[in-house]
């Protein structure tokens, strides 16, 4: 199954740092639809009111945290099936399992590249 590059995909983090970084990995990737929030509130918002195919998430956000927001997700009807990549600068096990327990469908560990992103984005929605 082919990715779909123009897809919308929404990147969420509090540090604007991160979401210009995570954008140009995306686009270097050939990701052309790229949308940003800066917590989880406005990302669920953003996800209720849009079509996306991927959310990539920063796990240590204030008010919202990213797990929080991994956890509404998967509880909305309407959402659940949203693949979810959790990032995050901590590899704690116990981290690695509440994300899986909550239904992440991938993690990735900061700092990474483009090459590294492209792999979890591919083993979640297939090669491109």
């Amino acid at each position: 199954m082919a990715v779909n590059l123009d897809m919308k995909v929404l990147i969420v983090d509090d540090y604007r740092t991160m979401l210009r970084i995570l954008r140009n990995l995306l686009r270097q990737l050939n990701f052309s639809n790229v949308d940003e929030a800066t917590d989880g509130s406005a990302a669920l918002e953003k996800l209720r009111e849009g079509n996306y195919g991927l959310v990539i998430s920063d796990w240590n956000m204030e008010p919202m945290t990213g797990i929080q927001l991994l956890r509404e997700v998967r509880a909305d009807e309407k959402l659940k099936s949203i693949p979810f990549i959790m990032v995050t600068a901590e590899s704690k096990p116990e981290n690695v399992i509440a994300a899986k327990q909550a239904g992440v469908s991938n993690y990735i560990v900061k700092p990474f590249n483009a090459e590294t992103l492209k792999a979890k984005i591919a083993s979640v929605l297939g090669n491109f």
